[in-house]
């Protein structure tokens, strides 16, 4: 038996004092308490002795910063993956946590056609095919050891639902992803046994200000 177990891990907390959805969009890091729970994520793996060989981030800020510690903490270089990033979406840079009326104005209608695919952003199919492809080049590159990746919420639970055979689509207030939660795939050799799901900083959701629907303490703000 070769066992490889790949944590796929959510960013911390983001600034983002004006609630805007800032999907893709450049220049968004970590607050205070962001860096505080990427560093209590590494300091776990630390104390558990994990075996990791290779961490690996979406190239956007907040993943990066979120990455950091780990990589620091197993002395390895924090590695790049385009395709661990953000789902693309039509309403990027709307202040949607001010003010989540403005979706329901009728210039964002046409989004709204086909939630199942969604027709608002990238299809659910093609997140799970680029994720899909992200954790088996991690799987190869970590063989017999451990790998973190860092990614979003959106990726990371479609990836989930893939991965159990369950329908992509889905409600994103029953998203169980919460900000620098692990979710880690566990392999045999190539074949996958087992999905587990932790919160190593769960102590740190009470309070932060976490945009993006889900079901943590971190709660959407309205």
């Amino acid at each position: 038996m070769v066992a490889t177990v790949i944590h796929v891990m959510r960013h911390g907390e983001v600034d983002n004092p004006e609630g805007l959805l800032y999907g893709r969009l450049p220049g968004f890091g970590l607050t205070e308490r962001g860096h505080a729970m990427a560093q209590c994520v590494a300091d776990a793996f630390v104390q558990r002795g994990a075996d990791i060989t290779a961490v690996i981030a979406s190239p956007l800020k907040r993943a990066q910063q979120t990455a950091a510690p780990t990589a620091q903490a197993f002395g390895l270089p924090l590695e790049s993956d385009s395709r661990l990033i953000e789902a693309a979406s039509a309403l990027e840079g709307m202040p949607v946590n001010a003010n989540r009326a403005a979706l329901a104005h009728p210039r964002y209608w046409k989004y709204y056609r086909a939630p199942l695919r969604p027709s608002w952003g990238e299809p659910y199919v093609e997140v799970a095919s680029r994720m899909s492809a992200a954790l088996s080049h991690a799987l190869k590159v970590a063989k017999g050891h451990e790998a973190v990746l860092v990614s979003h919420q959106m990726p990371i639970v479609t990836l989930t639902r893939f991965a159990r055979g369950l329908r992509l689509a889905h409600n994103p207030l029953s998203r169980e992803c919460s900000l620098a939660s692990v979710t880690s795939f566990i392999f045999d050799g190539n074949t996958l046994v087992g999905i587990s799901y932790d919160e190593p900083a769960g102590h740190l959701l009470d309070g932060a200000l976490d945009m993006t629907p889900g079901n943590s303490a971190a709660s959407l703000k309205r």
